[in-house]
């Protein structure tokens, strides 16, 4: 190939060959200057991993104005928190974090109970449903016989049973109405009539104190119920606490007898009683003398 160079200021012409072979040496060029005038670096892994790893978004329900240095997650807001742990653990619930009070006793006696009464609840199903399979299940026919039997049985026993509560209410309804008086009795009418029920009884006992507690020197006390009829007779007398000498439990008993019979209910305690059971504590002193107490 020649090239012939002009003699005069004019550009050469080129002819197709000429200029074919000029293009592929521009083309040779500009390959190299690519090829060693640009440094490939290659990549890290980590920020190959970083682009794979999928977008870590989270929601918050605080934020604060600094930016924290070393995120671990998205958020819509900058959020530079420190939370209740120090393991590296997110709060599962966006609502606020919620603290026990006074410690976890409470709590824990709460959880106590919550679990009796499930294991109460388990049980109780377990025997509903035990009942309802027993009841479920098809008797046979020698169960049918006994099922009838006992039935028949059931009902007679039922039936003597009812017959007994009727009679026994009936009696119920119809004994004498009774007013047990203690100690300190608040109704005017009531008070007044135990009160001379008892002076009668210290009168009589006073004047027919045992001699065989004179001679022997017994001393003691003992309490009573004596139960009076609305008319003023006696109906039983019960030794409540014994003084620890028959001599002085039995002439307590008699000396309520002599004093028999007292005076009538007043129209207002008979009309609403039959009996009035009274209660007293009786001493026999060192001074030979009956004192009732309360």
């Amino acid at each position: 190939m020649r090239f012939a160079l002009p003699l005069s200021g004019s550009l050469p012409r080129l002819d197709s060959t000429d200029r074919l072979w000029l293009m592929i040496l521009a083309s040779f060029c500009l390959h190299l200057l690519v090829l060693f005038g640009i440094g490939i670096a290659p990549s890290k892994p980590d920020t190959l991993n970083n682009f794979a790893s999928p977008l870590d978004v989270v929601l918050v329900n605080s934020k604060t104005r600094e930016k924290p240095r070393h995120a671990d997650a998205y958020a819509q807001a900058n959020l530079d928190g420190g939370g209740d742990t120090d393991a590296k653990r997110r709060a599962r619930s966006p609502l606020p974090a919620h603290r026990s009070s006074r410690g976890g006793k409470i709590a824990r006696a709460q959880q106590q109970r919550v679990a009796a009464l499930e294991r109460r609840s388990r049980e109780l199903l377990s025997r509903i449903q035990a009942r309802t399979q027993a009841v479920a299940r098809p008797p046979s026919p020698e169960q049918r016989r006994l099922d009838a039997a006992a039935l028949v049985q059931r009902s007679l026993m039922e039936a003597r049973l009812a017959a007994q509560i009727d009679q026994e209410w009936s009696a119920y309804q119809h004994r004498p109405r009774t007013r047990f008086i203690g100690a300190h009795t608040r109704e005017y009418a009531l008070a007044l009539y135990t009160d001379s029920w008892r002076q009668k009884v210290e009168r009589v006992g006073n004047l027919n104190y045992p001699e065989a507690a004179k001679r022997q020197r017994l001393y003691g006390a003992l309490q009573l119920t004596v139960y009076i009829r609305a008319d003023g007779s006696v109906a039983k007398i019960e030794l409540n606490r014994s003084s620890g000498h028959p001599i002085l439990d039995k002439a307590a008993r008699n000396i309520v007898r002599l004093a028999a019979p007292f005076p009538p209910f007043p129209p207002q305690i008979r009309r609403r009683y039959d009996i009035l059971a009274i209660t007293r504590t009786w001493s026999f002193t060192h001074e030979d003398q009956l004192a009732g107490s309360e």
